[in-house]
């Protein structure tokens, strides 16, 4: 594929995501008050411990998983199927073995665990039993969990998120209907893991069928395949481990020196920042798989672009996105958690994450998987293992001085501004032969600029009384409609390229419909007019 068809992709497969992600955060929304509301305070704090846990699963990666994605993209340029078979093959009976000792170390020390955590002795049986099960699932989730990487790899993103839409959809009805009926935390907990680990089975069938001439066999295990792959794999997994301590120690730093209520009361407060970062990373998630094959080719002109090009729309999505959340943060926490006052420092968590969200998005989240897929990983690795080590120390020392959830928010959003800003961000100015302003100028500064009007809007209700409402839904769909639709038309009309608006129209059916009716009659027209086709032929070459 050259650089066009490789944008296509992307495209592509980020319109998907954004799909699955929307869809993703309705069930996430729905299911997060559900359970909220029917599930006791104790259990509703065990169940988000343990599917923060979840997240540091990744831990035991080892980052073979990124490694199958990059080395599925390469190695499907050079249609190395052999050397693909020995990859998948080594990484797969790896993680089967990582699953077995996780699996049978929890259930031995699962009594000890549950006494760390301070459980009522009333919810020890329950909940130990649950945690045994949960971590069985998560070594499951190892082997398993290489299908996805393997559409990823294959930039097929799109039908892994139908897959997990689906399951996701499914997940949602069931829970339903076991908080109706009654049912206890164990069967909820079945449930969830289930539609958790069943889409990758199905992802196994596609990637496979598609690569008829890769077998996963035993005796393709390899040695010095696993010593090949680790000389990747060993950077990408110490990079994705800091990334785990950035997004997930903030619930264990709480739970060890607050209690699990403290936890409860955090992940009120995070909800509508997890669900921000959730939408703002779907494009970026495309730029990896992407990334590893420009690179496989050696277009590094491409790749400069492809840089610039995903820190610009990030910003351009990010950005309207933010202003909305951080104006209609009260009303948003009032519909999640179904409480009629959110208390003072629920609200204050919530803001400090979800600028957290913000601003990594701008600086970390298109630079750290670009670099990652192009020789940058050794870099990434110490960088992130010093923003990780600060994020934990600022953390600890903040919640110990003051005790209170939101000292563990602070600490960990100082570290991600100065890594972010005066180490990444220079980074890519520097690779892009330019100036760090002048990066932000031609990135970050028309999305901020386009989106003052909505800023000034949804902060009217501040200073206007006669315009506030009670009714939190009201709120939303009127407030927020209208400054949604101020960001979007401002983005639109100031923030955007002519041919970048051109491009996206082209990619809305009906408007493809009208422009391959104007192009017909342009080119049965003697005279078509000069300024019409440069239009036409920039809009189709834009990005």
């Amino acid at each position: 594929m050259n650089y066009t068809e490789v944008k296509s992709r992307i495209w592509s497969n980020a319109l998907s995501n954004y799909l699955r992600t929307f869809i993703g955060i309705v069930v996430g929304l729905i299911t997060f008050r559900l359970l909220y509301q029917a599930l006791p305070k104790e259990s509703f704090g065990f169940w988000s411990l343990l599917w923060s846990v979840f997240g540091y699963g990744i831990l035991l990666d080892f980052g073979f998983g990124f490694a199958a994605q990059k080395r599925v993209a390469e190695l499907s340029v050079s249609r190395d199927w052999n050397k693909l078979s020995q990859v998948l093959s080594t990484i797969l009976f790896f993680y089967l073995g990582i699953a077995a000792v996780l699996a049978g170390t929890v259930a031995l020390g699962s009594h000890h665990i549950i006494r760390w955590f301070d459980v009522s002795p009333a919810n020890h049986d329950e909940f130990r039993l649950a945690l045994i099960v949960f971590f069985a699932a998560i070594g499951l989730a190892f082997p398993l969990g290489i299908f996805p990487e393997i559409l990823r790899g294959q930039q097929r993103i799109r039908l892994a998120n139908n897959i997990t839409t689906l399951a996701m959809l499914m997940r949602l009805g069931v829970i339903a209907w076991a908080v109706h009926a009654g049912w206890s935390f164990m069967s909820i907990m079945l449930v969830a893991l289930f539609f958790a680990l069943a889409p990758d089975l199905v992802c196994a069938l596609f990637a496979l069928r598609h690569m008829p001439e890769v077998k996963l066999r035993l005796s393709l295990f390899s040695r010095s395949i696993m010593r090949e792959t680790m000389a990747f794999s060993i950077f990408a997994y110490i990079s994705t481990a800091t990334n785990i301590v950035l997004g997930k120690t903030d619930q264990l730093v709480l739970g060890a020196t607050l209690s699990v209520a403290a936890v409860a009361l955090y992940q009120a407060g995070a909800k509508v920042a997890e669900v921000f970062a959730q939408f703002t990373k779907q494009l970026q998630d495309t730029l990896s798989p992407a990334a590893a094959h420009l690179h496989a080719i050696g277009d590094h002109a491409a790749l400069r672009d492809l840089l610039q090009r995903g820190t610009r729309w990030s910003a351009l999505i990010a950005t309207p996105l933010y202003v909305l959340c951080a104006f209609q943060l009260e009303p948003l926490l009032r519909v999640l958690t179904g409480d009629a006052v959110i208390a003072q420092e629920t609200f204050l968590v919530a803001q400090v994450l979800l600028f957290w969200f913000y601003t990594t998005t701008l600086t970390h989240s298109v630079s750290k998987r670009i670099y990652m897929m192009t020789g940058h990983e050794r870099r990434l690795m110490w960088l992130g293992i010093g923003e990780a080590v600060a994020n934990l120390a600022i953390s600890i020392t903040l919640v110990l001085i003051f005790r209170s959830v939101i000292s563990v928010a602070v600490g960990s959003l100082i570290p991600t501004l100065i890594f972010g800003w005066f180490v990444l961000w220079p980074w890519m100015a520097r690779d892009a032969d330019m100036s760090s302003w002048r990066l932000i100028r031609q990135t970050l500064l028309p999305a901020w600029l386009a989106c003052i009007p909505a800023a000034l809007v949804l902060a009217a209700p501040h200073w206007l009384p006669a315009l506030q409402t009670s009714n939190e839904w009201l709120q939303i769909l009127a407030h927020g409609s209208v400054g949604g639709v101020v960001a979007a038309l401002c983005v639109w009309r100031f923030a955007l390229h002519p041919d970048e608006r051109a491009s996206l129209l082209a990619r809305i059916p009906c408007c493809r419909r009208s422009s391959a009716r104007q192009s017909r009659v342009l080119r049965a027209s003697p005279t078509p007019e000069p300024s019409t086709l440069p239009e036409l032929a920039s809009g189709e070459a834009s990005y």
